[in-house]
């Protein structure tokens, strides 16, 4: 019979596994948002483009402006393919260090998040979608991309949940890894509101 090693702890018995689901939420919504800029940075420097600025706020939606930008497709398309590609492959160089379910949860998360932004957004053009479009992407390009990222981070983040202390076999929890990514998410934020610009 399945006993959960687990079962009857109080909520501050349970208290690693609290921290490390709240903090990794705002962590990896920073970072995907930080890396997805990065892409388009990496695109315009790699085009000739000069980025003017770039705005990571933890209170406002990320965005890069480029100006003269002579390859605008190339551009757009480097945040969310580079800002899934990435976390994807420093998982995979790292995936046997023992936390590294933690870069497992975070490249999902990069994925899902770049494929519903560009899958979904299409339809309302919003964002990158808008210059993809205008650019001469075709729509079911889009489409393509989109599913293809979401169901990649869908994979990554298939039986996670007991790493997380979560499900029916839940397992423990590391206390200092729970300090360290709440640690990371406040470092994280604070950069954000210091060095990132609100408009």
């Amino acid at each position: 019979m399945f006993t959960d090693h687990l079962a009857g702890r109080s909520t501050i018995q349970r208290g690693p596994e609290f921290l490390l689901v709240v903090s990794i939420v705002p962590l990896c919504w920073l970072l995907m948002m930080l890396v997805h800029e990065f892409g388009h940075v990496l695109g315009a420097w790699a085009t000739g483009g000069t980025v003017e600025r770039v705005i990571w706020h933890p209170l406002a939606f990320s965005r890069t402006d480029v100006a003269p930008n002579p390859a605008p497709l190339i551009v757009v398309w480097a945040g969310p393919l580079l800002g899934g590609l990435l976390p994807f492959a420093a998982w995979v160089m790292l995936y046997r260090f023992p936390w590294a379910f933690v870069l497992r949860f975070f490249a999902g998360f990069c994925l899902i998040a770049n494929g519903g932004y560009i899958g979904l957004g299409s339809f309302d053009r919003l964002g990158d979608c808008g210059p993809m479009l205008s650019h001469g992407s075709p729509m079911w390009v889009l489409w393509v991309f989109g599913a293809t990222y979401a169901a990649a981070g869908l994979c990554l983040w298939h039986r996670l949940g007991p790493k997380f202390g979560l499900g029916n076999e839940p397992e423990p929890v590391s206390r200092n890894l729970a300090r360290i990514v709440a640690g990371l998410a406040a470092l994280v934020v604070i950069c954000g509101f210091v060095f990132g610009r609100l408009e």
